[in-house]
């Protein structure tokens, strides 16, 4: 069985694809890239990397918790930078987040993101 999840407390898909998507054979969440639009105002949480990068990973939180699951069950992340350099940045607050054992993870630059945001996170969990 394949269950759509969103929250109130996360924006809305902004295209053909489900916020979050759980799976009963393998208790198993993926959740889509994150972007850092705050869900209470449709916008930006902020412009810089560490505030859009805080406002990812409470998205991702926010689906998670659709499925009674936390940060602490994520086992993967891939993150996507508009521009490397952030990477450091980035690295700090993500580090607040999510303790040891630490989820597997890639970062890379990408050309461009949605809507011109500096980050997106996305996320695989399980129960």
């Amino acid at each position: 069985m394949i269950k759509e999840l969103s929250s109130v407390n996360a924006p809305a898909a902004v295209g053909p694809y489900s916020a979050g998507i759980e799976t009963s054979a393998s208790s198993t969440v993926y959740v889509s890239g994150q972007l850092p639009i705050n869900p209470a105002t449709g916008s930006f949480a902020g412009e810089d990397v560490e505030t859009q990068t805080k406002q990812s990973i409470e998205n991702i939180r926010a689906i998670l918790a659709e499925a009674h699951m936390t940060l602490d069950n994520v086992v993967k992340t891939t993150v996507l930078l508009a521009d490397i350099n952030d990477f450091s940045r980035m690295n700090a607050v993500y580090g607040t987040y999510f303790h040891a054992p630490y989820p597997a993870r890639c970062a890379f630059q990408v050309a461009a993101l949605p809507k011109g945001a500096r980050v997106e996170i996305d996320a695989f969990a399980v129960k």
